[in-house]
């Protein structure tokens, strides 16, 4: 496959992977759920924004980026496991970034180094 092929293919699997996860978001009524996909720039989040009582949430979920051809996890507050779900569609554990990790840490997890 080739390179615009495999980034086209990576946007669609992170823009499923987050329409997913955000569908089943049972927050508070006035806590609106969003979902920012930047398809120029390939930054994709979720995002949880509103009131909560008096407190103001303003909450990023999950968000992803796509770099050098890499999937990037740049965070994750759920209990799901993305990247294994992304090698389950067909991305390689190489083209899986964990950013949310310490660059020192990512030689030992199973996923890609940068």
């Amino acid at each position: 496959m080739d390179k615009i092929s495999q980034l086209s293919q990576y946007r669609d699997y992170v823009q499923n992977l987050l329409t997913r996860y955000a569908s089943n978001d049972f927050s508070e009524q006035e806590i609106e759920v969003q979902l920012l996909f930047d398809i120029e720039r390939d930054h994709y989040q979720w995002i949880n924004i509103g009131w909560q009582e008096l407190n103001r949430v303003y909450r990023c979920v999950m968000h992803f980026d796509i770099k050098d051809g890499k999937i990037w996890l740049q965070q994750n507050l759920t209990d799901q496991n993305p990247a294994e779900e992304l090698i389950k569609m067909g991305v390689s554990r190489q083209d899986i970034v964990l950013g949310l990790q310490p660059p020192y840490k990512r030689p030992y997890t199973a996923y890609g180094v940068v």
